[in-house]
């Protein structure tokens, strides 16, 4: 269920999905005292996507690690920060639109006003609980 009371997926007359305005970035990245992690997660159901508006706050980090299979977006709302890869570090400011390949190692790094994005990416299956030596269905991946 939305806010304004219908279904995401179906909409009021349960026959078409609607478009839906869920949250307000600008309002997330504006809170004073946000607290450290996801601030807002899309959970409408039936979605084919996932995505979180996430905080750091001043001088933490998200510590160095590698998504196997999904490309994310991540497009930063408010303050700054860095983005450190094999290749070097760059800086992260508001506005900035990265794309984060799949298998990328990456690492993540406030600065002194925290650091506040969106993070966009395919929604993952999710986990199945099978008897022993079944196979996942996408080529051996664990569910």
């Amino acid at each position: 269920m939305t806010a304004d009371g219908g279904d995401a997926t179906t909409g009021r007359g349960g026959e078409i999905p609607l478009p839906r305005t869920l949250c307000d970035t600008a309002a997330l990245a504006a809170l004073e005292d946000a607290p450290a992690g996801a601030l807002w997660r899309l959970a409408e159901s039936g979605r084919q996507l996932d995505a979180n508006v996430v905080r750091i706050p001043p001088g933490r980090q998200v510590d160095t690690h590698r998504e196997p299979d999904l490309d994310v977006l991540l497009l930063v709302l408010a303050g700054e920060g860095s983005l450190t890869a094999p290749d070097g570090t760059r800086p992260l400011r508001a506005g900035a639109l990265t794309w984060l390949p799949h298998g990328s190692t990456r690492a993540l790094a406030a600065g002194e006003q925290g650091l506040t994005y969106l993070t966009v990416h395919r929604r993952r299956p999710g986990m199945q609980i099978k008897p022993p030596g079944t196979t996942a269905p996408s080529a051996g991946r664990p569910q």
